[in-house]
């Protein structure tokens, strides 16, 4: 079935009305248009909820360390040290893809085209004005506007921040030293929106702006998105078929909690700026019930969800990995 919702900048979303057993989570504003579909799915077929906080990464890890949520969301990855030393385990739910957003008058999704270097270049306000010669030069037809670019960006700790400012970090060497990569950033220019909610939001208000949000709320809210020239040098589009090629070559097992960055991944078609989403979850949970509906949930998501997730333009993890997850789950994750 057919999911929308409305931009907001609010902090907090919730799937559906939350009930004594409804599984709790919160964190990544990235998956949520897909969280919320399946959660809409999941209800209908058990009459069990799913109450998610999209307030974006950081907050989820904050939540779930604080065992005040069931599962926390990320879409940066945590480190192996860090699994060990609080007790987590990790797991990959979802791929998507980070678009650039724009505010221009007379220019319609996938005219603009950006590399990286131009667009670090723009965040760190180098380039300033939407007729500037390096855009210019990837955008010969184009007719630009001598406007000055308004940049938008998340003040939240942010997974996309993470995966964008890794990317940027990759293509732009002052990039990485100046800005770096984080989830949270201080960022040389632009203003700071709340979730990919926000930084939509803020995009289709402001005349002039650009910004980065999951490619779902670009396609939803029907906004100017950038194509972009990949590792490869090709020009790409963003797509699930882009999506997975990203991530076509992924070794999930060469990471602890199969964290691989799929950013600037090589391949003709391969969407530069491609990221998983994480799982976080206790190995010994103190509510244990919980647990086990979070895992029958994610499991249900696994097998059912791969065409609600292609709908929205999201990649399903491949099989190879469901299986992998599964049997860690069983051998790490106490719910009995």
């Amino acid at each position: 079935m057919a999911f929308a919702f409305a931009i907001a900048a609010a902090a907090t979303f919730t799937t559906v009305t939350a009930q004594a057993a409804d599984i709790s989570g919160a964190g990544a504003t990235f998956p949520f248009p897909i969280y919320a579909k399946w959660a809409d799915a999941y209800k209908k077929e058990t009459n069990i909820g799913l109450n998610y906080q999209s307030i974006g990464s950081g907050g989820g890890i904050k939540q779930i360390k604080a065992k005040t949520v069931t599962f926390g969301a990320s879409d940066a990855p945590l480190k192996g040290s860090d699994l060990d030393e609080t007790g987590l385990a990790q797991f990959p739910m979802v791929m998507g893809g980070i678009v650039p957003v724009v505010n221009l008058e007379g220019i319609k999704p996938g005219e603009l085209v950006l590399d990286g270097k131009t667009l670090a270049d723009i965040f760190q306000g180098k380039i300033t004005k939407w007729d500037d010669a390096a855009i210019k030069k990837l955008n010969p037809e184009s007719k630009l506007p001598s406007q000055a670019i308004a940049v938008v960006h998340r003040s939240d700790g942010s997974g996309t921040t993470f995966n964008f400012s890794y990317f940027l970090g990759d293509v732009s060497a002052e990039w990485k030293e100046k800005v770096g990569v984080a989830q949270a950033l201080e960022w040389p220019v632009g203003i700071g929106a709340k979730g990919n909610e926000g930084v939509a939001a803020n995009v289709t208000q402001a005349a002039g702006s650009i910004g980065y949000v999951e490619y779902a709320y670009a396609k939803q809210n029907k906004m100017i998105f950038a194509d972009m020239i990949n590792k490869d040098g090709k020009k790409v589009e963003p797509s699930a078929k882009t999506f997975a090629a990203a991530a076509s070559n992924a070794d999930w097992n060469s990471q602890p909690g199969y964290g691989v960055i799929l950013a600037n991944q090589p391949g003709a078609e391969t969407w530069p700026m491609t990221s998983a989403t994480w799982i976080l979850v206790y190995k010994k949970p103190e509510d244990k019930a919980a647990t086990a509906e979070a895992l029958k949930f994610f499991g249900w998501a696994y097998k059912n969800g791969g065409k609600m997730a292609d709908e929205l333009d999201y990649v399903a993890m491949p099989e190879s990995v469901v299986k992998s997850v599964e049997a860690m789950w069983a051998k790490d994750v106490a719910t009995k």
